[in-house]
């Protein structure tokens, strides 16, 4: 029995490991499927193709297999994550991850397919997506608007760092454009935008912290006696000023010297001012420490014409004759960046060079110096420049000529040399209705009143007048044949308007009031032509020549939502609020209703 009993045990003990083994080579052959699946290339699923010869190929063809299934390229909670073909449009195909019923493709794609924008940024240590169906923002109207106040949201806008302004130039103090060419040339809008960007600046910004370095009144005892070096054979003096009944600091110095120089050393702001007079011909330097390494770079301003040079780490202005009175002001930042960053392309070239310290100013040739200083901004001596600017270059028609061929577009006669724009007698209205109120100068106020003349004129005779279906009178930013109506041109030509007519009285705004009245009319009645159902049009070339519209990019989307707020505070009109609503949503992908 005993014997009886070990048998059975034994065949027991076979049968259980039997049963353990068939388990164990199941599990195995399972999971080595599943790991083949979710980890091994598509092509590591695919058998090899027979070699031409092999006898094991009979001479009839294989029939065709079903594709492989995409690989499972991931697993998280329990859910997997397959690659997918997309079919686009029945045209391409691109990749994309399926996920349980979710499908998932690139945001690359996506971004550029549908003209989206997003990124991945941190908070909190923590990443996350951001997306926008638009990329530009719309402002917080300031209400209401006034003559003397913030122009729109021109306190964000810096056009000095544009790289179509190739400098800001020495002898006029405003922006020369290269938008149209690589030679630079003088354009009134962008000097208009200028001046109201810094009147503006000024408006919502504190007020800038001011160095004295030198002055030669006795009465700032510390200013009065700056660390000047004169080396021999150069002299500096302080002398009695008769036209400006105070004392000044005159100067001697070859150009073959070292030059006389006042130690500066600021490595918190940039802009540089001073009184100067030349006697002969001459030069100021100002020596920059920079975040490149080497040399510092020297910017050097010259008694000559000359607009802008760049060679060897220094950086040439003219700054003109400069025989009488003057304050120059310069924004080193921006000069610098201009003069490195040169090209004879119309687009200045990037850099990454900042200023880190003002290190001295050096003069050469023989003339007058006072009231050296540096501060954080000097936005009305911007304001003034381009103020200024419009007051001495306005024709005898009241207009500001563009010198410059203008391209709008096929179809369109290019605009030759010469031609005004409604948009820059506007921006040139509200920069000389600015300056008056701030001066009482009448000159200002009647540059500004003349300003109004190419309204009244057709564009075919060298105005900038146009009517829309024999009935609504529109000034046009571009004066062509056919005509163009560009919207936001005209917007910003209804605001000078605007401010001359609120400025000039009733009497002398009278025919400007009469002009603003007839556009206003004309915007009210032609504004939904500009309205696509899920953004706006720039102009009507789709209605004059028939051709696709010109869809306004989300940067001219907001700026037609910006100016339709300002035009809201002043005009009450339902169309305006209405508008500007249903815009808005445009920038979140809200559309229009479809039948």
């Amino acid at each position: 029995m005993r014997c009886l009993a070990a048998r059975v045990n034994y065949k027991t003990l076979i049968v259980i490991c039997a049963l353990f083994t068939l388990i164990t080579v199941l599990l195995w052959n399972r999971c080595s499927s599943d790991t083949s699946l979710r980890f091994l290339p598509r092509a590591a699923l695919v058998a090899p193709s027979p070699k031409v010869g092999d006898a094991s190929i009979s001479s009839q063809q294989h029939p065709p297999q079903p594709p492989e299934p995409p690989p499972v390229v991931g697993v998280v909670s329990g859910i997997k994550y397959e690659e997918i073909d997309c079919l686009i449009n029945d045209e391409s195909t691109i990749k994309g991850r399926r996920e349980g019923g979710e499908i998932y493709m690139p945001f690359s794609w996506m971004e550029k397919y549908f003209e989206v924008y997003g990124k991945v940024v941190q908070y909190d240590g923590y990443d996350r997506f951001e997306f926008q169906h638009s990329y530009s923002k719309v402002y917080t109207q300031r209400e209401p608007y006034h003559p003397d106040g913030v122009f729109m949201s021109f306190e964000g806008y810096n056009v000095e760092v544009r790289d179509r302004v190739k400098c800001i130039s020495g002898v006029e103090g405003v922006p020369l454009s290269t938008q149209w060419g690589p030679q630079g040339y003088f354009y009134a809008i962008q000097i208009a935008q200028y001046g109201l960007s810094h009147y503006s600046k000024n408006l919502t910004e504190r007020p800038p912290h001011v160095e004295v370095y030198d002055t030669a009144e006795e009465r700032d005892s510390r200013a009065s006696s700056a660390p000047w070096s004169v080396p021999k054979g150069c002299g500096l003096s302080r002398v009695h000023d008769k036209s400006r009944a105070t004392s000044v600091r005159q100067f001697s110095a070859p150009e073959s010297s070292d030059g006389v120089s006042l130690q500066l050393g600021n490595s918190k702001d940039f802009i540089l001012s001073l009184d100067i007079k030349f006697i002969s011909n001459g030069s100021l330097s100002v020596v920059l420490e920079t975040t490149e390494k080497g040399p510092p770079f020297t910017i050097h301003y010259v008694t000559s014409t000359q607009l802008i040079a760049f060679k060897d780490r220094e950086i040439t202005y003219g700054i003109g004759s400069r025989t009488a009175w003057s304050t120059l002001t310069r924004d080193l930042l921006t000069d610098l960046r201009k003069g490195v960053g040169l090209s004879n392309t119309k687009a200045v070239k990037a850099t990454k060079i900042m200023p880190r310290r003002v290190v001295r100013l050096v003069l050469h040739g023989r003339g007058f110096v006072d009231n050296v200083t540096i501060s954080t901004t000097a936005h009305m001596a911007a304001f003034f420049a381009a103020s200024d600017w419009l007051l001495r270059n306005q024709d005898e028609r009241g207009g500001w000529p563009i010198m410059v061929t203008r391209k709008l577009g096929e179809g369109f006669r290019p605009l030759e040399p010469g031609w005004y724009s409604a948009m820059a007698q506007g921006q040139a209205m509200s920069t000389l209705v600015r300056a008056y109120l701030l001066t009482k100068d009448q000159a200002y106020l009647n540059a500004a009143l003349k300003a109004v003349g190419p309204y009244k004129v057709p564009s075919a005779q060298h105005g900038v007048k146009a009517v829309f279906m024999n009935k609504y009178d529109w000034y046009e930013e571009y004066p062509t044949t056919p005509s163009s109506f560009v919207l936001n041109g005209f917007i910003y030509s209804l605001l000078g308007l605007f401010d001359l007519t609120e400025t000039a009285g009733e009497k002398l705004g009278r025919e400007a009031g009469q002009l603003f009245s007839r556009g206003m009319e004309s915007l009210k009645a032609m504004l939904p032509l500009f309205d696509t159902g899920s953004g706006s049009i720039y102009d009507l070339r789709h209605f004059m020549l028939g051709t696709a519209p010109n869809l306004a990019r989300w940067d001219y989307h907001t700026t037609h939502i910006n100016q339709l707020q300002l035009v809201a505070s002043i005009d009450n009109s339902p169309i305006f609020r209405d508008v500007v609503k249903r815009w808005k949503n445009y920038l979140k992908g809200i559309r229009a209703k479809h039948n």
